[in-house]
């Protein structure tokens, strides 16, 4: 799953939410998490589809309204393309 955070304003929010406590949420691994000029933050995590709901809810309690979120479930296809050839 990517998550583009779109900076705003926002310490103050972020503190008051905890948002670094809650998110991400408890057992996902973070694969990547970069500060991009001009865009804000992108964070890669390994998630399992079942604990999408729980990303969901970390970021609409602790980051709505600190960031314009933006997050895209996605999979690895190199494994499948390889299986392919």
């Amino acid at each position: 799953m990517v998550h583009f955070l779109g900076r705003m304003s926002a310490r103050p929010q972020l503190k008051q939410s905890d948002y670094l406590k809650a998110f991400p949420p408890e057992g996902m691994d973070v694969v990547s998490w970069y500060v991009v000029m001009g865009i804000g933050q992108v964070v890669t995590l390994a998630v399992p589809p079942n604990r999408l709901r729980a990303v969901n809810v970390a970021l609409e309690r602790t980051a709505w309204s600190a960031f314009r979120t933006e997050f895209y479930a996605t999979y690895d296809f190199a494994q499948i393309a390889k299986k392919s050839r």
